[in-house]
């Protein structure tokens, strides 16, 4: 299993999930470390507001996700969500 796999699942299941586009959201694991990667996220731009939510509340809680998945594999995780 590569290294943010878990992440990786995680987060474009729950992107897939909240967007109108789910054939159009891309996410790459970056690793930034032995022990830290990142998910870019990118979805249609008529989707990436409902990723981001009021004030970030979506994005967040999508990060607080990604961070527990990440646990399973011993790591740290960051997402970034691209436009």
């Amino acid at each position: 299993m590569a290294q943010g796999e878990i992440v990786e699942r995680v987060v474009r299941f729950i992107v897939r999930e909240i967007v109108d586009n789910p054939e159009e959201v891309k996410v790459e694991i970056i690793e930034e470390g032995p022990d830290r990667v990142t998910a870019e996220v990118s979805t249609a731009k008529s989707d990436m507001g409902r990723v981001i939510g009021k004030r970030g509340r979506v994005a967040n809680a999508i990060r607080t996700i990604a961070q527990v998945a990440a646990e399973e594999e011993g790591l740290e995780a960051g997402v970034e969500f691209l436009d």
